[in-house]
């Protein structure tokens, strides 16, 4: 743990986790608004596809269970670090595996490191910005976590772009992945070298030193299971979005490439707006109200997208899931960061907890639409939001997160001001 002496200055680290998760998000994006592309360049079904999906999550549960003992061992900035590296070759390895070689096996061996960097570095960037919460003393979780929505924004705007004028995937993704490595590479300077949150460091002494028993034994708190569990239904909603959505209205409605990654646009456009005023809808009315409304607008919302072809009212449903999608996820987090001693693990958790339903649900999703339709097998996630409506309670605000941000902004001040 960072001393007095050695304390991260809070305004460069706030903005590294920030451009970390923008980084994180143009790299789903990437994947997700040209996944039309990729299907037809491999010309495989549905069903097959899903399993490319499925491979991604494979690789995806490996890094998300050993992900609290990975970080233990390297350290968060280092595991952004190189998580970062291996998701951007794997992107560019997607490209030319389906564009340039039209293998299907390559791609499943890209998509697997894809899932294994994407899901270590997800963890990764959420201790790092509970962190910054713990130092700053306010939950802004949700503007981190906006962050990574403009960065699909950024994404799917170029995919959509890209896609229009008929450039393939191979050179596409070449070029993003080459930047993301480089952008990378500075951004990582701004990231304290010690661990940002207690209990964290297998080296460290005393409290601060952890075991992998104890960092294991997280699971079996009942708040942490229900806290994952809204993660869990809330993630699927966004998952299923980001995977899908562009599918989704290509094949049941009959669109073109180009308006697929627009509706994506939409529910990314959505995601950050959510985010962006979340900071003051929670400061307002706290975690559990906003999370049940949320979670009724998200359901609302893809209520409208299964059942109305109706293109501007899909698209008001396909906003209605974005924005009542927004919150869950960093929400879930910040929950979770509630006991500063037991911060880490009980983060990794849930954001493993929410990682494997972002990698595991829409392959079943996928599998689901090969015999029912795509848009008919987002009911299960339908039902999989209300479930996380019902359990929002376990989120209540505790200890210093329960005093609002008045009481936190003066001693948050002072923090920088000392880390300064």
């Amino acid at each position: 743990m960072s001393s007095p002496t050695t304390a991260p200055r809070l305004a460069p680290w706030r903005f590294a986790v920030f451009a970390v998760f923008a980084l994180s998000g143009i790299t789903m994006a990437t994947w997700v608004a040209r996944t039309p592309a990729i299907r037809d360049a491999l010309d495989v079904r549905t069903d097959e596809f899903g399993i490319l999906i499925f491979g991604m999550a494979a690789g995806s549960i490996v890094g998300l269970l050993g992900s609290s003992h990975i970080i233990a061992r390297l350290g968060t900035r280092r595991v952004i670090l190189l998580g970062i590296i291996a998701t951007s070759v794997a992107l560019i390895g997607l490209g030319i595996g389906a564009q340039t070689l039209g293998s299907y096996a390559f791609v499943l061996g890209s998509l697997i490191v894809f899932g294994a960097g994407a899901g270590i570095t997800d963890v990764a960037m959420n201790v790092e910005g509970a962190g910054v919460e713990q130092a700053q003393g306010r939950a802004i979780m949700p503007w981190f976590h906006a962050s990574w929505s403009i960065g699909t924004v950024i994404g799917a705007a170029a995919a959509a772009g890209v896609a229009d004028l008929g450039i393939g995937v191979d050179w596409h993704a070449g070029v993003v992945g080459v930047l993301l490595i480089v952008a990378v590479l500075f951004v990582v300077r701004l990231l304290p070298r010690d661990e940002v949150l207690p209990g964290l460091d297998d080296d460290g002494p005393g409290p601060q030193r952890t075991t992998w028993q104890e960092r294991l034994s997280i699971w079996r708190e009942p708040r942490i299971l229900l806290i994952g569990l809204i993660v869990l239904g809330m993630a699927f909603a966004e998952g299923s979005a980001n995977d899908w959505l562009a599918l989704a209205v290509v094949d049941g409605r009959g669109v073109d490439e180009a308006t697929g990654a627009l509706a994506f646009g939409i529910f990314a456009v959505a995601m950050t707006t959510g985010r962006i005023a979340g900071v003051w809808v929670l400061d307002r009315f706290g975690r559990v109200p906003v999370l049940r409304g949320s979670a009724v607008l998200a359901a609302a919302g893809l209520a409208v997208v299964i059942t109305v072809e109706q293109p501007v009212i899909a698209a008001l449903g396909i906003f209605a899931w974005g924005l009542g999608s927004s919150l869950g996820f960093p929400v879930g987090m910040s929950a979770a960061a509630d006991d500063p001693r037991r911060a880490a693990a009980a983060v990794a958790a849930v954001a493993t907890v929410g990682y494997f339903a972002f990698l595991v649900g829409p392959p079943v999703i996928g599998f689901l639409g090969e015999q029912i339709g795509l848009l008919n097998a987002l009911w299960v996630v339908l039902v999989l939001i209300l479930v996380a409506a019902v359990a929002s309670g376990a989120a209540r605000e505790r200890g210093a997160s329960a005093g609002g941000a008045g009481a936190s902004e003066p001693a948050a001040e002072s923090r920088e001001a000392n880390a300064g």
